[in-house]
């Protein structure tokens, strides 16, 4: 089982920074420094050979620091480059068929996780058995060009109360907010901007972890 807590860290394959090769991976390796419960790779505009390309160069540097590498969207991708989790959105292929096309692929081990927007769509993804869930956006975003309707923390500690696998809050996010996200429930917190843009994103993301820390131990 994932133990996903904490710090969820994505690095965001925008246009502007798959401008800056140097950049991305910096920003790659500053994030795997903070030792995030997982790091994925997200590229909503790129194609299938640069994300493929992508995946690659970040999977040693998470297989290095000992951090579960995982691809956003792209099944294809997460299989060729031998990524420990995936992940889909509502749109993507359905977790079913998933499954089925990686156990062909000899990876049964492949962790799925399911982005989902409201208390149906969580229960039916648990159900189906999704290893985790993504819920969001919780706040207001601009990570994505055409976001869903936000949920708020009141939508997020109920899903966390009614399905039996980890939670990660994402969506609008700042590191002001994570310890309000960290009370509702949530196992972890996915920042894209407010880390990205951080004057350190290493202790950025270490801030992340530490509420869910705190939270524990208190």
């Amino acid at each position: 089982m994932l133990g996903l807590r904490g710090f969820y860290a994505i690095v965001d394959l925008a246009p502007a920074l798959a401008d800056d090769d140097g950049r991305t991976l910096e920003l790659a390796r500053q994030l795997l420094v903070a030792h995030p419960c997982c790091l994925q790779l997200r590229a909503k505009s790129a194609g299938a050979r640069t994300f493929a390309t992508w995946a690659r160069r970040l999977l040693p540097l998470c297989r290095a620091a000992g951090v579960p590498f995982c691809v956003n969207d792209r099944l294809d991708v997460a299989l060729a480059a031998g990524a420990d989790i995936a992940h889909f959105g509502q749109d993507d292929l359905p977790l079913v068929d998933a499954r089925r096309v990686a156990a062909g692929a000899g990876r049964s081990d492949l962790i799925i996780g399911i982005s989902t927007h409201n208390r149906a769509q969580a229960i039916a993804a648990a159900e189906a058995g999704a290893d985790y869930l993504g819920f969001g956006p919780i706040f207001g975003t601009a990570s994505k060009a055409n976001p869903d309707p936000t949920v708020g923390l009141e939508a997020l500690a109920e899903v966390c109360r009614t399905v039996p696998v980890p939670v990660v809050a994402i969506g609008g996010i700042t590191l002001e907010d994570v310890g309000a996200v960290a009370a509702a429930g949530a196992s972890a917190a996915a920042l894209i901007a407010a880390i990205a843009t951080a004057p350190d994103p290493t202790a950025a993301g270490r801030q992340v972890a530490s509420a869910f820390t705190v939270l524990r131990t208190a």
